[in-house]
């Protein structure tokens, strides 16, 4: 059996924690949901959250002007129930977590996209929407005291259903 007190604490992760796991972060937390908090780390931090990452959830009305890229080690002693890679080398180098679930929600990189502003734009909003629905789809679950294998199949079925 999978026991924790809630809330259940998720780590977003991803290589560079300045776009997509940011916004994961944001995203959740955003919810209020007394059954979860968030976090976020990278494998190898940018030198500044993405300006467009910045841009569109503060549009959202989500403050995030402390947002820093860090890495796990950075996050202190927290221990994390669920770790959610959000990018395909974050998944490869993901760090060990003892007694953390692991699953992958793949989400294009907008912080890649080329192109004119509103193209960009439109990638972060894309990622975003992604992330939601996702986000929605997490807290729809049972998150008080589920079975280990039932949270961690759900979870990945998440990643892996809802683009």
């Amino acid at each position: 059996m999978f026991e924790t007190d809630l809330p259940l604490r998720v780590l977003f992760l991803c290589t560079q924690n300045s776009a997509r796991s940011q916004l994961g972060e944001a995203l959740l937390n955003a919810r209020r949901d007394p059954r979860v908090t968030a976090g976020s780390a990278g494998t190898h931090p940018a030198d500044r959250v993405h300006p467009l990452a910045v841009a569109l959830l503060e549009s959202m009305g989500i403050e995030v002007s402390d947002a820093r890229p860090k890495t796990v080690e950075q996050l202190g002693p927290t221990t994390w129930d669920l770790v959610i890679t959000v990018c395909d080398s974050a998944k490869e180098s993901c760090p060990f977590l003892p007694g953390a679930l692991t699953a992958h929600w793949g989400v294009a990189d907008p912080a890649a996209v080329a192109g004119d502003d509103v193209t960009r734009r439109a990638a972060f909003a894309e990622a975003a929407r992604v992330l939601n629905a996702r986000i929605d789809a997490l807290l729809a679950l049972p998150l008080g005291r589920p079975r280990l294998d039932d949270l961690l199949e759900a979870v990945r079925d998440i990643g892996a259903q809802i683009a």
